[in-house]
């Protein structure tokens, strides 16, 4: 038997379910394919464990766009809670505020190694890299050969699993867009003395210095499970259980017919005249018939997986970081996520504290396929290196596995894209890709919902009236008070420029 409907979507994720959430709203036909057999929400998904919430990689809830913010407050309207951000850097067994606190870190470094740095600094902007191609190049450039070593080389390597020689510097200019040492210092005094800076109106904001965020106080699969429920409620269909294996464009018909395998093994047929796709590409054009052309470039795509493992312990003194980047090369451990910091409703428990160890892999790799209790046994040892917890302090523990996390950026990634979108796009008209995976874009989860957003447009139009690849490049971060929240509902500029 076949379904049919106006618009199929695969994935449940938030662009996947802004785009279904929209066109239920606007009274359009739309089912979503969501392959995990629970949840909602893919990498904002909330997890639970005996009561305990885990949010799978932090996720802020701040945006510039108007748009976006009051679509959060239309689908969850009174579950905000104000949250500061508060972030450290461990590196050879100190801490650092993250952004830098200008007079601790010269303490912290000491005098001969900060002025090593600001020395390094000097040089490379005497003597910059022209056009910097990689991570470390552009590093290089705004922070000086020294501080890359010291705070970006190991963590930056622990993440992706690769050299910062094969990064693309695309990665760095976007995560960390307009910040060099020169700012970083004006701004970590300013923290020092303890002065709070006012951005002036309309002036750029440095999104790596942004203090505030709002927060769902349940974590941020609350937001999608809302969307879900919405969706349903406007007549969409969200069906779980669906792993799609294989979609089949009849260009005469303009008719989509997609084989969905449930987990019983069951197969289940649908039909749609358009198609938004929040998969990743490599799979998507890998279940595509007729074969794309560019089904090489898509194979040629890498993504970055990792894992979580989440310690319930014993509380001992508690500390305010939403997380900690681990730099220091004698763990493993990239971040330490305090899940009590992001909501105090994720920790039912006030005499216990709940830590999210977070391990960059590969899937396959030996890290991934480590049975649980060797994950948990590593994490309590370096937890206690770290000197955060005890082994003894630890009570219970889970963990929690996360494929194809982040799209990888190597040097080769952007031209296999570029390819790919121009034979999609000939190929298959009613094919619309949104979000993170499904663009291979490391946007955030504001960019891939504005994705989503622009996509229901168009299809609502019958036509591409904007450019949804353009989002990443207008869509940029306003510091903001509390929530950012405030300068972004005033803000006009709600979206990219329309396909000329």
């Amino acid at each position: 038997m076949s379904h049919h409907t106006e618009t199929l979507v695969i994935g449940a994720g938030p662009a996947g379910l802004t785009a279904a959430y929209l066109l239920a709203k606007a009274g359009r036909e739309v089912t979503v394919l969501e392959r995990d057999p629970a949840q909602v929400g893919g990498i904002s998904r909330t997890v639970s464990h005996e009561g305990y919430l885990f949010d799978i990689g932090g996720h802020r809830f701040f945006s510039k766009s108007k748009a976006v913010v009051d679509l959060w407050d239309e689908i969850l309207p009174n579950d905000f809670i104000d949250r500061p951000r508060l972030s450290r850097i461990f590196y050879k067994g100190k801490y650092y505020a993250y952004p830098l606190k200008a007079f601790e870190a010269l303490k912290n470094l000491g005098v001969i190694e900060s002025a090593a740095c600001v020395l390094s600094y000097a040089y490379a902007r005497a003597k910059p890299v022209k056009d910097p191609k990689t991570f470390h190049e552009w590093v290089r450039n705004q922070f000086g050969e020294r501080l890359f070593s010291i705070f970006f080389k190991t963590y930056t390597e622990k993440v992706w699993g690769m050299s910062c020689d094969a990064i693309s510097a695309d990665w760095a200019a976007q995560r960390i867009k307009g910040l060099d040492l020169a700012s970083a210092i004006v701004d970590g005094v300013s923290r020092s003395l303890g002065l709070r800076r006012r951005q002036k109106a309309g002036g750029p904001v440095i999104k790596t210095l942004i203090e505030s965020f709002r927060y769902p106080r349940r974590g941020p699969g609350m937001m999608w499970e809302a969307a879900a429920e919405k969706t349903r409620a406007n007549g969409g269909k969200v069906l779980l259980d669906r792993g799609v294996e294989r979609l089949t464009w009849d260009a005469r018909l303009g008719l989509w017919t997609v084989t969905a395998r449930r987990g019983d093994g069951s197969l289940e047929t649908h039909t749609a005249k358009n198609l938004v796709s929040s998969a990743p590409i490599r799979e998507l054009v890998d279940s595509i018939r007729p074969t794309p052309l560019s089904i090489f470039n898509a194979r040629s795509l890498k993504y970055r997986d990792f894992l979580t493992v989440a310690l319930i312990a014993k509380a001992r003194e508690d500390f305010p970081d939403n997380w900690i980047y681990i730099h220091d090369p004698s763990v493993k451990v990239g971040r330490v996520q305090n899940f009590r910091s992001w909501s105090p409703e994720m920790v039912p428990d006030a005499s216990r504290t709940c830590l999210g160890l977070e391990y960059f892999c590969f899937e396959g790799d030996g890290l991934w396929n480590a049975p649980d209790s060797e994950l948990v046994a590593l994490a309590k040892r370096e937890i206690a290196q770290i000197g955060l917890l005890t082994e003894d302090d630890v009570v219970d523990a889970c963990v929690v596995r996360q494929p194809k996390a982040y799209p990888v950026y190597d040097e080769d990634y952007k031209s296999h894209v570029d390819t790919i979108r121009r034979d999609l796009e000939r190929g298959y008209p009613s094919l619309h890709l949104v979000g993170r995976n499904g663009m291979h874009k490391y946007n955030n989860q504001d960019h891939a919902m504005m994705t989503a957003m622009l996509t229901v447009k168009n299809i609502v139009a019958g036509e591409r009236l904007f450019d949804t690849w353009c989002v990443n490049e207008d869509a940029e971060y306003t510091e903001a008070g509390v929530s950012g929240a405030q300068e972004a509902l005033a803000s006009e500029r709600l979206v990219p420029r329309k396909v000329a």
